[in-house]
């Protein structure tokens, strides 16, 4: 099922769709920031050190899924987390709460496969998350994945996501499809493995963005979308 999309009106249509796999927010309280060793049980993983180009997604003022900015103007997610429209972003900042930049969604262009653009209202200047090339990413590589998604199987996945920036390695395991059967990437569950509101956010390997994660059995297997599959797509829009 698609791991992100937890508004309540569109809930029972997110869990619905199967994987197949082979704004601005407002404040709250301060609370402390995590340190380096902090493990909860994306599920499992740690919290995110260094990630400037992670960028929080709301839809209408509610939290729901992770992206990434990929240049000034344009930010890279998933397709089924933009439906609901009223987009927004805090970028740069791994407290989803504070800090970093907040900027608004103006335009959003879609794929076939489960991967959007949306561009923003302003420039945002800062470091862009850089985009893999095919080749990029190989079976039984141990790969990167990052989202403000559900630490543990809750029942409300809303209330349990993580207020910080998590992340957590998965294994490659191959090629496979994603929610709408577009090309993905398939890992095995290493750390951690993503879960909802983790929808969106990305896989990186050796230090590039080679995925945009779709759906999760939230136990052992991930689906992202293939980034590198979908370059050109990418670059005739966002120009990346």
């Amino acid at each position: 099922m698609r791991i992100a999309r937890f508004v309540p009106a569109l809930a029972a249509a997110a869990v619905s769709v199967l994987a197949l796999l082979a704004p601005t927010a407002s404040a709250s309280p301060a609370a402390p920031a995590p340190t380096a060793q902090a493990v909860q049980p994306i599920i499992g993983g740690g919290y995110a050190q260094n990630a400037p180009w992670a960028a929080r997604l709301f839809s209408n003022g509610q939290e729901t899924c992770s992206s990434t900015i990929i240049a000034p103007t344009w930010i890279l997610t998933a397709k089924h987390c933009v439906a609901g429209g009223g987009l927004s972003f805090r970028i740069g900042s791994l407290d989803q709460h504070s800090g970093g930049t907040v900027a608004n969604g103006v335009q959003t262009y879609t794929h076939s496969a489960d991967l959007a653009l949306v561009r923003l209202d302003r420039s945002v200047q800062g470091s862009y998350s850089p985009l893999g090339q095919p080749g990029s990413v190989s079976v039984g590589q141990s790969v990167q994945v990052f989202g403000w998604g559900a630490t543990s199987q809750c029942g409300s996945e809303i209330n349990c996501q993580s207020r910080y920036l998590k992340v957590a390695n998965v294994t490659v395991s191959g090629g496979c499809t994603d929610a709408y059967g577009g090309s993905a990437i398939c890992a095995r569950r290493g750390n951690g493995i993503t879960a909802g509101g983790d929808s969106g956010g990305p896989m990186t390997a050796g230090g590039v963005q080679v995925g945009v994660a779709s759906t999760s059995d939230r136990q052992t297997t991930t689906a992202y979308t293939n980034v590198t599959a979908y370059r050109s797509w990418i670059q005739s829009i966002a120009g990346v």
